[in-house]
């Protein structure tokens, strides 16, 4: 049985209107929820209006205000050591504080913006969250740090060497390494790597997903054997907050996955079921490419962005042939983690939350 400490009297959440950011606030705000917190949850968003969507999603879980939390949105900025001054003011004085950061950019519109807000970024919130006394910091990296598995059947373990995946995969090294800087200047901080997630909130990219797949133009690169764990949303919500409270030594990683990885066939096929189940008209052919593709497709992508440039489509494409898989054991163990839902009823409920927001797919 892990040790697990009290929930904390203030939960920082930055990223807080991202797809993570606000399945934890709905999470953490949810009167019957497991994870409810009765203290202060101090939510970090870039707008005003993302600040009324965080109160929204915490409303929408049956927040009010007799429910014991206080959620407080605040606007500010990860890029400089100022857009937060807001943020971390006076938490000094407001006992045990828990810092969450999730802000991060995955397809950015320019190079620089990785670098600046992934790296420099949890620069800036691991240095005020040390300033400021926090009891506990939990990263949200990413997969891409370690890159790709050399072949179909490896999974990354924990103890992986660094092998960054073009400049994503770089910013988010780079903001490991600075975090470990600040776990060396005694900031208690810990990392959790989540692969591909999926589930409500989510953004558009997953949404075109969804409707490639319906359409059968998602692309399946040669045989379609190439693996991805992937981690459905309440799943990581669970994986981070057991980062968050049960006791560990500083500068720990783990990864939080569903239980096993998924080939690329199984993904197309589960997706398809549950959007048929759901009364979608669901297209029989599936568009299929040779593997060169996929690698002309990276190729162009790693020339474009060392020119500081940058395509989604191009990313995305060079990076699906690929098996990117991890192994949950040590989280299993040293966490309690135990992923419950799979990937059949994450896309079920993912895909019913889409209808329920009446988001075409």
């Amino acid at each position: 049985m892990t040790a697990r400490r009290a929930d904390p009297d203030v939960t920082v959440v930055t990223g807080a209107a991202g797809w993570l950011g606000r399945a934890l606030i709905a999470a953490l705000s949810d009167p019957a929820g497991p994870h409810h917190r009765s203290g202060e949850i101090r939510a970090l968003v870039r707008h005003r209006c993302d600040a009324e969507l965080v109160v929204e999603t915490a409303t929408a879980v049956g927040h009010t205000a007799s429910s014991g939390t206080r959620l407080v949105p605040v606007v500010g900025d990860v890029r400089t050591e100022a857009g937060l001054g807001d943020l971390f003011a006076d938490l000094a004085d407001q006992g045990a504080v828990d810092v969450i950061h999730t802000a991060g950019v995955i397809h950015p519109r320019t190079l620089s913006d990785l670098v600046e807000v992934n790296a420099r970024g949890t620069e800036h919130v691991a240095a005020a969250a040390r300033a400021a006394g926090a009891r506990r910091f939990v990263h949200v990296s990413s997969n891409s740090p370690i890159g790709t598995n050399p072949h179909p059947d490896d999974r990354f373990r924990n103890d992986e060497p660094y092998h960054p995946y073009l400049g994503y995969g770089r910013s988010k090294m780079l903001a490991e390494l600075r975090l470990q800087d600040e776990v060396g200047r005694g900031l208690d901080a810990v990392i959790v790597r989540p692969p591909w997630f999926y589930g409500r909130y989510q953004p558009s990219r997953q949404t075109s997903f969804f409707t490639l797949v319906r359409t059968g133009r998602f692309p399946v690169v040669g045989d379609g054997r190439q693996r991805r764990s992937m981690v459905y949303v309440d799943n990581l919500v669970q994986g981070v907050v057991l980062a968050e409270l049960v006791h560990t030594p500083p500068g720990r990683t783990w990864w939080i996955a569903d239980a096993d990885p998924y080939s690329i066939n199984e993904i197309v096929a589960t997706v398809k079921a549950a959007l048929g189940d759901a009364g979608f008209d669901v297209a029989n052919r599936q568009l299929r490419l040779p593997r060169a593709v996929s690698r002309v497709a990276y190729a162009l992508d790693a020339a474009l962005q060392r020119s500081g440039r940058y395509n989604t489509q191009l990313h995305v494409l060079g990076e699906i042939d690929q098996t990117i898989a991890c192994d949950i054991t040590v989280a299993r163990r040293e966490l309690g983690y135990s992923p419950v839902v799979g990937l059949a009823d994450g896309m079920a409920a993912s895909i019913a939350w889409c209808v329920e927001q009446g988001i075409e797919l």
